[in-house]
């Protein structure tokens, strides 16, 4: 009776063994196939990801927008002239006074003293006059050139100001430009890191699946094998 009881339990064991082992296998062939599924996707997925880029490849120099401003420049003191009308006016009325005077003379019959006297007295009013608008009309010039000096200087200023503030402009643009690229690439590159991080861990697991099923299918096989082994023993075992 021990004898049919012992066989009865091998058989189970031979049963149980080889279902063990072939929902094993089946369970191992999942795996694999899980395993080549998401092989092949981590490879199209690593061979379409974005190119490595430059951000800073379209950054271009600005030196040409700085430009030499010295020929623009001018002395305003190089044509300053000197007032030689009022000298002239000077010198005419000095002589249409001594002409005056001698007609006077010739007129009156006064003394040539008188005359010469008068005459000296006319020219030193004009010349007197003449003097004073040389004074103003130099004074003029030389304030109209400081004028234009001092124009010209803040033209000067101003245009290197607003050349100074288009180049730093234009670099501080461009650099923004080339952060912007560079911020983008890398947010992909952390979307895409992590995707493979994801796929790396299914394979992983995948590879755990198929290595437990393999175990599974192996102690299956072993439990079948021992179960024949048994029903041999208790066969051998009969009177």
């Amino acid at each position: 009776m021990s004898g049919i009881a012992a066989g009865i339990g091998a058989g189970v064991s031979i049963i149980g063994g080889i279902m063990g082992n072939s929902k094993a296998k089946k369970q191992a062939r999942a795996a694999a196939r899980e395993k080549d599924r998401i092989n092949k996707a981590m490879t199209a997925f690593e061979n379409n990801r974005q190119a490595v880029i430059n951000p800073y490849s379209d950054v271009k120099s600005l030196a040409s927008m700085a430009t030499d401003l010295s020929s623009e420049m001018s002395n305003p003191y190089a044509d300053l002239g000197v007032a030689t009308s009022a000298a002239e006016i000077q010198m005419e009325q000095t002589d249409l006074a001594l002409a005056a005077t001698l007609d006077t003379l010739q007129a009156t019959g006064a003394s040539a003293g008188g005359a010469t006297a008068l005459a000296n007295a006319a020219a030193r009013s004009k010349k007197d006059v003449a003097a004073n608008i040389e004074q103003q009309e130099a004074q003029n010039e030389k304030l109209a050139a400081q004028g234009e000096a001092d124009l010209q200087a803040k033209q000067m200023a101003e245009k290197a100001r607003i050349q100074g503030i288009q180049i730093s402009e234009g670099g501080r643009a461009q650099m923004a430009q080339a952060q912007g690229e560079a911020f983008k690439f890398q947010a992909q590159e952390g979307r895409d890191q992590a995707k493979l991080d994801r796929m790396a861990a299914g394979l992983t697991q995948a590879s755990a699946d198929q290595a437990n099923a393999n175990a599974a299918g192996a102690a299956s096989l072993s439990a079948a094998i021992s179960g024949v082994g048994n029903i041999a023993s208790a066969y051998i075992g009969r009177p």
